[in-house]
């Protein structure tokens, strides 16, 4: 959200929630995200958003990182989709208890079993990033900042992207934009 907020110059508060302190659990955080997990977008007139994706498309809506065209933007969906269903369960999950928890014995085997999930999700965007400049096409789109995220930080869940060329040339490619903000 962080980078999407950089690439398009909106101005926002960046508001930290400590989640491994609780900070998800208070009264006023459930409030605004019954959910309880990070992150949560409330707007001026307290509506809160939640949920990477539908945060990042709204916030998108309206700008050439989210295709008026309705397939071109179901193409970004789909990615959208692949992120939280293919990729984030694995990449993000490998890097939290790795870099988080500091892979603890009783986490192990739970680290391991992440590995074959994340290099699976890896291999189907090495062979669209192939074909591609970026994942939904020949534009930088909301799909290529959701898969970022965990993307570029992969070799923190134990990811080597020494064998992914093309998503190797895909980070650059986002990390060359004019208003690029660099993310943790």
């Amino acid at each position: 959200i962080q980078l999407l907020c950089a690439l398009l110059d909106l101005e926002h508060e960046w508001v930290s929630v400590n989640v491994l302190a609780g900070g998800t659990g208070t009264p006023e955080f459930v409030a605004r995200n019954p959910n309880r997990k990070i992150p949560v977008l409330e707007l001026d007139d307290g509506r809160c958003l939640w949920e990477s994706n539908a945060i990042i498309n709204y916030l998108a809506a309206g700008s050439a990182l989210l295709p008026a065209d309705r397939f071109a933007l179901a193409k970004v969906q789909q990615w959208q989709f692949f992120e939280q269903y293919s990729h984030e369960p694995y990449i993000a999950v490998a890097r939290f208890i790795a870099k988080y928890l500091g892979l603890p014995e009783a986490r192990r085997a739970e680290y391991e079993s992440k590995q074959a999930g994340g290099h699976k999700a890896l291999a189907v965007m090495e062979a669209q990033l192939k074909q591609t400049p970026y994942l939904a096409g020949g534009q930088l789109t909301t799909a290529d900042v959701s898969l970022y995220a965990y993307t570029h930080v992969a070799g923190e869940g134990g990811f080597d992207l020494a064998g992914y060329p093309a998503i190797r040339a895909w980070l650059e490619r986002i990390a060359a934009q004019p208003k690029y903000l660099a993310m943790a």
